[in-house]
């Protein structure tokens, strides 16, 4: 919720995880840094996202040209029809209203990080690459969250295996007869 327009590269398909936007009590909502120093990443973006990015940015431009002074200009990208941030609780209503209407069960917002990193480990992405689109610390706690993809991985390296190295092994050389 803290990513701003600046840190987009919608040309070069890039954007920047600099800040985050934290609702803290009696302060209401505060940019914070980001949980560590890997949090702070560059992620690249696949042409689905920039399209949808560039839709949301024409969108917003005109929502604002309407409002005039009305607008607050705080140049987030997910904001209010006003311009105002939204908060987390705001965020997650919506959401979970969007599920229930599609009639899909209930999942959090932050769910949608575990499966975006499950599909890419499913899909044979390296994971020191999902590592570093997630933002973890380490190889061995993306690894070690994600090891239920892990099985399925194993399968196709035993099946790239038998691709290398020729898979006509005869039903008798297998044992099976």
């Amino acid at each position: 919720m803290g990513l701003k327009w600046g840190d987009i590269d919608l040309a070069r398909g890039r954007l920047e995880v600099k800040r985050a936007l934290q609702q803290q009590q009696g302060k209401g909502l505060v940019f914070v840094e980001p949980k560590s120093k890997s949090s702070r990443r560059a992620v690249t973006l696949g042409e689905v996202a920039v399209s949808a990015l560039g839709k949301h940015e024409q969108q917003q431009r005109l929502q604002r040209e309407m409002l005039g002074p009305e607008w607050q200009d705080s140049d987030l990208v997910f904001t209010t029809e006003t311009g105002r941030p939204y908060s987390p609780e705001a965020v997650n209503w919506q959401f979970t209203n969007a599920f229930r209407r599609a009639g899909l069960p209930r999942i959090r917002v932050h769910d949608l990080r575990h499966t975006a990193a499950s599909l890419l480990l499913a899909q044979g992405i390296h994971p020191k690459v999902v590592q570093e689109m997630l933002g973890h610390s380490t190889i061995t706690l993306t690894l070690s969250t994600y090891s239920h993809v892990l099985p399925s991985l194993h399968r196709d390296a035993a099946k790239a295996m038998d691709s290398l190295f020729g898979n006509d092994v005869s039903r008798r050389d297998r044992g099976l007869d």
